[in-house]
């Protein structure tokens, strides 16, 4: 099949399946001279768990008490847990494009989701397989296309679902897959594992759905957090005042969590995408939890006011800590399967997630904004006989460094074009010169949510931030005093020498990264 036929066959899956798909050709990259992780050792293998939505809130090893979660805590008491890993631009495809590219997303095209990545571009799995690698991608991609530099896909269309999703395997087949998309994620991921060429090192993602809304538990995990009453965040009432973007946006609990589609009230189960899927076995459960519980007990309650928005966030943190059971289990599955098969002494396993996400703090869910809980992502990272375990990094990691430092551990090149930096060095408990601030670019607006485009810069004490688009204006924050970003302190008397300096940074960075529409606005007169 010629690329033009590829890629029609791909587009047709992808108006089917609401999941737009092509594939790529192959690029050629300057490459600079890379540090291996071990000298005259056999190159690791990588299997990295990219999980959608889940915020380190919700990990036990964070310091949650909300949920446990043994099993990601396991990889970061056996290696390296980072505190303070920022994304650079807080939405689930673009997160992954730039995983793959270790690009910021002005200069790999993908700002918004839903849109389709460019395959003509360079993705550092290429360089992995020049050096010998074996590689695969396995669950969620969410780009749209299909990326070059992967031996294997067997990847969801979209987001998939939850309950007998369709994947898109390597030859461009469309295959429904029975089953809880997380459990047949890591049934997929085991068989590859199983059935690769074991003569190569190999690199895998194991891309889950979970955590995503709208938060459909596996049938086990039903009525897991019942007995909880989950204590309603700090902030959950914020008033925003002195906040403009934080006023303005569409993301609470009280007023845009959908109670049928999101909390499963009286839900739709003959006609809803979402939640007629189910084969009859899977639907009786899952039918009896929901409409005869659930929705029996919101009936006879009638509520109303604030009442039925703290209703609202008992079911939301129940619903999502029940999908996130199921995630943490079938990680824990995954490295059993490393222990029996001799694996795991020369695998790296990382687990992470896209961006953020809030649990009801400021009284929303949904990401993108810069402030705290959804800038930064959680990261534990185990490499054994490399990285020590308990190690915790507290330096500003940037998600344009994945790419990397993946390469780094692999000792193969970085191409001198990736934005990002190699943080092996810091794994291994070196010390070496860092940045001192981490850039970032929000773009998707007016849709979904309402959160105004903005970009600015994260340091070790300040967020900075520049909001533009229907309205333009600053924030600054005392991250150390303000870790919730309730403060808004640009423009307050005692901060005019900070702001100008971190002024003066974020420009820098803004040119260090060749973001000329950020600059354009950083000129610019409000």
């Amino acid at each position: 099949m010629n690329r033009k036929n590829t890629v029609l066959s791909i587009l047709a899956i992808g108006a089917l399946l609401s999941g737009l798909l092509v594939v790529s050709g192959s690029t050629t990259k300057k490459q600079e001279a890379a540090s291996p992780a071990r000298q005259n050792a056999v190159p690791p293998n990588i299997i990295f768990i990219f999980s959608d939505d889940h915020t380190s809130q919700a990990i036990s090893a964070y310091g949650s008490k909300l949920a446990k979660t043994p099993n990601i805590d396991r990889i970061a008491n056996e290696g390296a847990i980072l505190y303070t890993n920022i994304v650079t631009n807080s939405i689930c495809g673009p997160s992954r494009a730039t995983l793959l590219t270790g690009k910021f997303s002005h200069l790999n095209g993908y700002k918004l989701n839903e849109k389709v990545f460019d395959v003509n571009q360079p993705v550092f799995t290429e360089e992995l397989q020049k050096n010998g690698y074996q590689t695969a991608w396995v669950g969620k991609m969410h780009l749209g296309s299909l990326p070059h530099g992967f031996d294997y896909l067997n990847v969801l269309p979209g987001h998939g679902h939850y309950y007998n999703s369709e994947f898109i395997n390597s030859k461009n087949e469309s295959v429904r897959y029975p089953g809880y998309v997380t459990n047949v994620i890591t049934k997929l991921s085991i068989d590859w594992l199983n059935q690769r060429d074991k003569s190569k090192p190999f690199f895998l993602v194991v891309g889950h759905k979970a955590t995503h809304r709208e938060w459909l538990p596996d049938a086990p995990d039903l009525g897991a957090y019942d007995k909880v009453n989950f204590p309603l965040p700090p902030t959950f009432y914020d008033d925003y005042a002195g906040r403009e973007a934080a006023k303005d946006q569409d993301m609470t609990i009280e007023k845009t969590m959908r109670l049928k589609e999101d909390l499963k009230v009286h839900a739709d189960y003959e006609n809803s995408g979402i939640f007629n899927r189910f084969t009859p076995e899977q639907k009786n459960p899952f039918y009896d939890y929901y409409e005869n519980k659930i929705s029996k007990e919101f009936d006879a309650k009638k509520l109303s006011g604030r009442a039925l928005a703290e209703w609202k966030y008992q079911r939301y943190l129940k619903d999502y800590l029940s999908v996130a059971n199921s995630l943490d289990r079938n990680i824990g599955q995954l490295l059993n399967h490393l222990d029996k098969s001799g694996l795991a002494k020369n695998t790296v396993v990382i687990y992470a997630s896209d961006q953020g996400f809030y649990l009801g703090e400021h009284g929303w869910f949904d990401k993108r904004f810069i402030y705290e809980e959804s800038l930064k992502t959680p990261f534990v990272i185990r490499y054994p006989g490399v990285i020590k375990p308990g190690t915790q990094i507290r330096d500003l990691i940037s998600n344009i460094d994945w790419a990397p430092t993946l390469l780094n551990l692999t000792g193969t090149a970085v191409p001198k074009a990736i934005q990002g930096e190699s943080f092996l060095p810091l794994l291994k408990g070196q010390k070496i010169p860092w940045r001192k601030e981490a850039y970032y670019h929000y773009y998707e607006y007016p849709e979904p949510h309402h959160v105004y485009p903005h970009f600015g810069i994260r340091t070790d004490q300040y967020t900075l931030a520049r909001f533009y688009g229907p309205k333009n204006f600053w924030e600054l924050y005392d991250v150390k005093k303000d870790p919730h970003n309730l403060h808004n302190l640009y423009g307050m008397n005692g901060y005019e020498a900070v702001t100008a300096d971190l002024k003066t940074r974020l420009k820098g960075q803004i040119q260090k990264y060749k973001d000329d529409e950020a600059l354009t606005l950083l000129e610019s007169k409000l």
